[in-house]
């Protein structure tokens, strides 16, 4: 098996495990031990906020530590935690639990994409474009077998040792892999030793976060990422809640979800598609406009296949917008310094979809589900005129580059 199918699989079956722990068990999870709507949106948050403070160190370690031995680090929290969660018996000791199980994905997905970057020069988007697939299969089926898995043996223990199992397999993927060759990691001219080697990689690291963050178009891309997780977030965290309490089981309800991701996963190539010939502006605002209209309509509805469309719909936006944000990212990010700048992007992205669940918790629990999503709505619908206003399209659409 070549490193790539190696790593393609891995990601599938990571990611196939990890959001199998998250939607919709764990909602409902910590709702059966009492947490209250704050605390079960914080609880949902947990594992992302990990990865807001994680993933840029842990790219920056693989330069300097190698690939494989990060990604074996993160399998070790995919292999891990899991097998914690039949011993939890109080929300505090699960929120702990959460930020511990949080470091799978913050060490594993950066360091897995540089190591599919590094393995191709030639059609490295093409492969990228792979591996991010292979990684949307895994979380569309997480949520699908999860939900099946409680609703047919009705044991939260019994379905995140299940889990465990699952995310046992990426490490014995990862081993799989050949050793890495050792590289220079300091000039010719530097002096020798283990400490010119540590100083002159952390001046590399600081400037290189230093020309990310200064890059506008960087900034802005993640920023319109953070905005539509704000609502996916929260459309995570407490849809499954909602479903549930208007009479839908939990098989039903990882159906709905599971739709919504194989939509997101199936529509990413139609949006990137679409940005490369119409700009990535109108497709970035048509998709965030889409998910801000969604997300409030979704909690208004109550038969089966209205929400099954609706969380269509919603994955449908989901799709248009993330694939020409990536792109963008990608486009600018200086040679060098692709691992700082994907680090950005995945911190700010993290950050969105943290402060999604927790937000919605306190509108939830001060308000209503439809009109603590709507305030959501309005966040990214905000966002969106914002971007419009004082953003011009850093690319032009194909028609006019050719007339051009």
């Amino acid at each position: 098996m070549t490193p790539f199918l190696t790593l393609v699989i891995a990601s599938l079956l990571s990611r196939f495990s990890y959001q199998m722990a998250r939607s919709p068990v764990l909602p409902r999870f910590a709702q059966d031990l009492g947490s209250s709507p704050e605390l079960i949106g914080l609880i949902v948050a947990a594992s992302t906020i990990t990865g807001i403070f994680i993933k840029l160190p842990a790219g920056a370690l693989s330069d300097i530590l190698g690939r494989r031995r990060m990604m074996l680090l993160g399998a070790l929290f995919f292999a891990g935690p899991p097998f914690l969660y039949p011993l939890v018996t109080e929300p505090v000791s699960l929120l702990l639990l959460r930020f511990l199980h949080g470091f799978a994905t913050a060490i594993f997905a950066p360091v897995a994409s540089a190591y599919v970057a590094d393995l191709f020069q030639k059609g490295r988007g093409e492969k990228l474009g792979w591996f991010a697939s292979a990684t949307d299969v895994g979380a569309t089926l997480g949520p699908l077998i999860g939900g099946f898995i409680l609703f047919s043996t009705a044991s939260y223990p019994v379905t995140y040792l299940v889990v465990g199992g699952l995310g046992i397999l990426p490490l014995f993927m990862v081993f799989s892999l050949p050793p890495e060759e050792k590289k220079v990691l300091v000039p010719a001219t530097a002096n020798p030793g283990r400490w010119p080697q540590f100083t002159w990689r952390l001046t590399e690291f600081n400037r290189g976060v230093l020309e990310v963050v200064s890059s506008r178009a960087v900034i802005i891309a993640s920023a319109l990422e953070a905005a539509m997780y704000v609502g996916y977030g929260a459309f995570l965290g407490f849809f499954p809640i909602y479903a549930k309490g208007v009479g839908y089981n939990d098989a039903a309800i990882g159906l709905i979800m599971g739709a919504q991701l194989a939509t997101t996963m199936l529509g990413k190539p139609l949006g990137g598609w679409l940005s490369d010939r119409l700009g990535r502006k109108p497709i970035i605002l048509s998709g965030l406009g889409l998910c801000a209209l969604m997300l409030p309509l979704v909690v208004l509805a109550e038969g089966f296949f209205a929400l099954l469309l609706l969380s269509c719909i919603y994955g449908l936006g989901v799709a248009t917008v993330t694939p020409s944000t990536t792109a963008l990212v990608a486009d600018l990010a200086k040679a060098g310094r692709m691992g700082s700048a994907m680090g950005v992007f995945g911190t700010i992205w993290d950050s969105g979809e943290a402060s999604g669940p927790i937000l919605a918790g306190f509108l939830i629990a001060s308000l209503s589900y439809f009109d603590g999503f709507l305030v959501i709505s309005g966040v990214m619908a905000l966002g969106a005129i914002i971007f419009a206003i004082t953003v011009k399209d850093p690319v032009k659409p194909l028609a006019t580059r050719a007339e051009g």
